[in-house]
């Protein structure tokens, strides 16, 4: 594999696998819902103003409708709610309760007619498995409210990614993303005001620092990454992230953040992620036939 892909994969496992923990570091200054919309607001209009002074089309009307509509429910739900959950539960044990998420955009495909071979079907039902013996832990025992929280920010997103595909088609390639990231940054923003979240300023040098890293890092270097794997490997391997993410957020929590995670909850987390590969593993002949 060229160097370049080599690095991609590298920023989709490594970086996206520690945005997790930078979310937990940035809450200490940042509250979940303006830390999320104040990011993705930077990171969104850098990438739209650089798309736009490269001559790409601006979303239409209708592309601005659907932005708004995608990025209500993985912006503003899906990833406000999981910053919120983090208040509570180990960022790592949030990462691997997140992996169950291709399972559930498959389980939502079903309505329009995509049903999963055995294999995805293995692989769906060892991932629930392993998310049934992740909230037994003691984490989300202990917080109730972070596992609804979590729960609903998983169905959100699951529910935002199918809905962009089939009945509301963001703008072509990175702009659809760009004017995704301004609407649901807005909404954050207004739900932050309405629910009277107040940030800390002067932030903490690691809020801060950590805060800039979510833009740089997660949002504008993984994301380009990703599209790139896209367009140039299987989307089985482009995909891979959804199973090593977890591994390395554990990692990380209990390394950097001093997060504890009982061998029960990383065979959880084993679990879900052999239930993903397994998922990955079945579409790659239906991909081979077409």
């Amino acid at each position: 594999m060229p160097p370049l892909l080599l690095a991609c994969l590298a920023a989709t496992w490594v970086i996206w696998g520690s945005t997790y923990l930078a979310i937990k570091f940035a809450l200490v200054s940042f509250p979940p819902f303006y830390q999320m919309g104040s990011r993705f607001l930077v990171a969104g209009t850098l990438l739209f103003a650089w798309l736009w002074l490269r001559g790409r089309a601006l979303p239409t009307l209708v592309e601005w409708r659907n932005a708004t509509i995608i990025g209500a429910l993985m912006l503003v739900t899906g990833m406000g709610l999981t910053a919120y959950s983090e208040q509570t539960v180990a960022s790592g044990l949030i990462v691997a309760y997140i992996a169950i998420i291709p399972i559930i955009v498959t389980a939502m495909n079903l309505p329009f007619g995509i049903k999963p071979s055995r294999l995805e079907l293995t692989g769906m039902l060892v991932g629930v498995a392993g998310v049934l013996m992740l909230v037994r832990g003691e984490a989300f025992t202990a917080s109730r409210v972070g596992l609804a929280a979590i729960t609903a920010a998983c169905v959100s997103w699951c529910l935002g990614s199918v809905l962009s595909q089939r009945r509301f088609p963001l703008a072509p390639g990175a702009m659809g993303f760009a004017s995704e990231m301004i609407c649901g940054s807005v909404m954050l923003l207004l739900l932050s005001a309405v629910v009277g979240e107040r940030p800390e300023w002067p932030p903490q040098a690691v809020a801060g620092w950590s805060w800039v890293y979510l833009i740089v890092f997660g949002s504008l270097l993984a994301f380009n990454a990703y599209m790139v794997l896209l367009s140039r490997v299987s989307a089985a391997l482009a995909s891979s992230y959804t199973f090593v993410n977890p591994v390395i957020a554990m990692a990380l929590g209990v390394w950097l953040g001093g997060e504890t995670v009982t061998a029960f909850e990383w065979a959880a987390a084993g679990a879900i992620s052999v239930g993903v590969v397994l998922l990955l593993l079945g579409r790659r002949p239906a991909a081979a036939a077409r």
